[in-house]
């Protein structure tokens, strides 16, 4: 045996060991390592590769280094970014560290290569030969991970150092082990280290692949993906872990929960197959899923709620000004409740514009009943499975909403608001307000049944409560299944006094005010009622509230002062310029200029329809971005002067002479509806008459091809409008005589309403 020493290039491997005459490919990141292969393609590509002793370790010295290592030589280098270099080596010899020259910038060593010449073969080295083979078959048996090429390969060496050094690097034995065969020089005791690292490399794959029979032998066939998964489970199963508490507990539950013979079955059913399942299948995680939600549900008998007619009275005095019909109604629903010891089943449906209480009635119901309040928001939603639940095979499935707030609320009879119920929409998923109509009819949600939950769940202990801004919008076979209480606007004397005993109260909360701190007058809160709030309810007034107690107390903060008043006088200082102004009426008597009145979702408001009538062909212009139904309406008008045109004293070929041209000013804003009927025709009549239009009237009536005027809606808001613009006659249709006593008195009492039946009484009423 022959032995050389080099003064070489070094290169610290982590987690690998090389061998001689073996081919190796590796990545080196570090600089040290990285100039070292620089180095070594510089002179004759040879490097000495050496194992750290622990592989974590970033920054080594030479005491972390194994004294054996393998001289290489470099056969192809991969430049990769980052400064990385990928290295293709060959093994060539054995190597011995003599000592390092270097070891800034790079390692640089002394190394003794070690020459083992291959002698024929004794005969104990022969068997140990046999036994290494004999242990490489063994291996081979029972691991899939040696390729069969390669196996035939180390089992054709006749040398027993090579044939241990390539048993070493082929079989899965630890890096410590593979560097002990490395660094023994004596052929047998390397045998000895080798064999006894097969035998137990042999053992532990053994046990390995019991553990994957048995895993197979649990598992479907074809599903791979529960492959590792089971392997865990059979670990466990090994090692007296199998863990079967989860599942009991889910069974002491369900039997605790008292749902009667068929769900008790059928939940049991499930946790059967919860325990057979793997734990961490996505399938065990579901059925988890499941039960906990069904077992979150308020099974049980529901709780007493509260018939005190006059304590729901004080309760609704206490928390809403005015609304007396609103209070009214919501008594005789609940001493009808009292009546038939909670059997009252009717759905109240609370309609009216934004910001008017409809949510705090439904919440001070529910305080009246000494009921749970829960709300269920349906702005928007256009799935069906957004109330009856999503089935279980859909990934992400969960209950529908309905189920979703009876677990949130945790009893049987809570009040429930079903809110904005005119904001449903449709698609080609269903049609959410259809699976409504079985939630709301107490003929079948006594059994209704969530797509999700998959049980029979009674829902006709639940109080239903819905809102709604407009009525249109819901579909005729849900709105039969309710009872409309309409909820209108505020007049501004009633604003003042909600803005006086509630508003305040609120903002001063909200804010950390208190009352001395700040005084806002009645002139105050009128201004910003008339000028910074156009609404029908009072929710923009609160809000407007709430801007005067912050910028009260930052002023008092800034000041060191003690109190700020509000008066209508310095309220811009404020709220800034005032945002609205109220159409007043005309000074003086005009032609082809009426006024109508509108009703809109923030309330009632003047509409001035104005007529100009010019030597044309007969050509009718509508301009003021009228709807559909307005322009109807004004071709009907039209139609109407037409025939009537001897009786009203007009030239009959006006409209083959004359051209009419109908505006409605605020162009920008779109405006519908019938009501605008007979001021159209009031102001075309004007024109055509040069007959002046009363200044102090308003009117609202839907016109006929014949003269007649219909009835109309929202003539509270409408007269609050024209009480506001100063006007002090309104002709309203004759059949709109018994919605007169909607109109608060103190508007009733200031303004004269006409009722007329056809145009007639129109014109005599309206025009000079």
């Amino acid at each position: 045996m022959n032995n050389y020493t080099h003064n070489l290039p070094a290169v610290a491997m982590r987690g690998l060991v090389m061998f001689p005459f073996m081919q190796l490919n590796f990545d080196v990141a570090r600089a040290a390592s990285t100039q070292a292969v620089d180095e070594a393609l510089k002179r004759d590509s040879r490097v000495f590769l050496i194992t750290q002793k622990q592989a974590e370790k970033e920054d080594i010295t030479t005491d972390d280094l194994y004294e054996t290592g393998t001289v290489a030589v470099i056969k192809q280098v991969m430049r990769l970014p980052g400064g990385a270099i990928r290295l293709i080596v060959q093994g060539i010899a054995r190597g011995i560290v003599h000592e390092y020259t270097q070891t800034e910038p790079y390692l640089e060593c002394e190394v003794t290569e070690i020459d083992e010449t291959y002698s024929e073969l004794s005969k104990i080295e022969e068997a140990y030969c046999r036994v290494i083979k004999k242990k490489l078959e063994e291996y081979f048996s029972v691991s899939p991970k040696i390729q069969a090429d390669k196996f035939y390969h180390v089992m054709n060496i006749n040398h027993l150092g090579q044939l241990a050094d390539t048993a070493a690097s082929m079989t899965e034995i630890d890096v410590s082990e593979r560097q002990a065969v490395l660094s023994e020089l004596n052929f047998m005791r390397r045998a000895q280290i080798l064999i006894t690292s097969l035998t137990r490399a042999v053992e532990v794959t053994e046990i390995e692949q019991e553990i994957i029979k048995k895993t197979r032998e649990r598992m479907q066939e074809n599903q791979h993906e529960f492959f590792l998964r089971e392997q865990l489970r059979v670990i466990h199963k090994e090692l007296g872990e199998d863990e079967t508490a989860e599942a009991e507990e889910l069974r002491e539950q369900i039997k605790k929960a008292k749902l009667g013979k068929d769900r008790t079955e059928k939940l049991l059913k499930d946790v059967d197959r919860f325990e057979r399942m793997p734990p961490a299948s996505s399938e065990s995680a579901v059925i988890r899923t499941y039960l906990d939600t069904v077992l979150d549900l308020p099974w049980q008998k529901p709780k007493k709620e509260r018939f005190d007619i006059a304590g729901a009275s004080a309760i609704l005095e206490e928390d809403h000004y005015g609304l007396q019909k609103v209070k009214e109604r919501i008594l005789e629903f609940l001493a009808v409740r009292r009546m038939t010891g909670g059997k009252n089943t009717t759905v109240l449906c609370l309609e009216g514009p934004p910001g008017v209480g409809k949510t705090s009635v439904a919440k001070s119901v529910a305080r009246a009943l000494g009921r749970k309040f829960v709300r269920v928001s349906l702005g928007g939603i256009h799935d069906e499975a957004d109330i009856r639940g999503h089935r279980k095979t859909y990934i992400g499935a969960m209950e529908g909403r309905i189920m979703a707030a009876m677990r949130e609320v945790k009893v049987r009879n809570p009040v429930m608001l079903l809110d904005e119920i005119d904001k449903m929409g449709r698609d080609y998923k269903g049609d959410p307000s259809a699976a409504l109509l079985e939630v709301l009819d107490n003929e079948q949600n006594m059994a209704f049944r969530d797509h999700y939950i998959e049980l029979p769940f009674d829902l006709s202990d639940v109080l239903f409560i819905t809102t709604a801004n407009t009525l249109d919008t819901i579909a005729p076979p849900l709105l039969d299944r309710m009872e409309i209480i309409r909820l209108t606007g505020y007049t501004a004397s009633e604003k003042l006094h909600i803005a006086r005993g509630y508003l305040m109260k609120k903002a001063l909360e909200k804010t950390g005010m208190k009352p001395e701190q700040i005084e806002i007058t009645d002139d105050a809160i009128d201004k910003m009622i008339d000028s910074y709030t156009r609404e029908a309810g009072v929710r923009k007034l609160e809000q407007s509230i709430e801007t005067l107690c912050r910028k009260a107390a930052k002023q008092i903060l800034e000041s060191g002062g003690k109190k700020v008043k509000v008066t209508a006088e310095n309220l811009s200082d404020y709220l800034g310029r005032e945002k609205y102004h109220f159409d007043n009426m005309n000074e003086t008597d005009e032609i082809g200029i009426a006024r109508g009145l509108a009703w809109t979702s923030a309330g009632g408001d003047t509409l001035s329809i104005e007529v100009n009538v010019m030597d044309g062909s007969g050509k009718v212009e509508l301009t003021g971005k009228l709807g559909d139904v307005m322009q109807e309406s004004a071709k009907a008008a039209i139609s109407y002067i037409r025939g009537a045109a001897e009786r009203l004293n007009i030239d009959g070929s006006f409209y083959e002479k004359k051209d009419i041209h109908i505006h409605v000013p605020e162009g920008a804003v779109p405006k519908d509806g019938p009501s605008a009927g007979i001021t159209m025709a009031t102001a075309v009549i004007s024109s055509l008459t040069s007959r002046p239009v009363r200044h102090d009237v308003a009117m609202t009536g839907e016109i006929t091809l014949r003269g007649r005027v219909l009835p109309i809606g929202g003539l509270k808001e409408k007269s609050m409008a024209a009480y506001r613009a100063g006007i002090k006659t309104v002709i309203i249709p004759e059949e709109n005589m018994p919605d007169i006593d909607d109109v608060p008195e103190e508007i009733r009492g200031d303004i004269e309403f006409i009722p007329v039946s056809s145009m007639d009484g129109v014109i005599d009423t309206a025009l000079v």
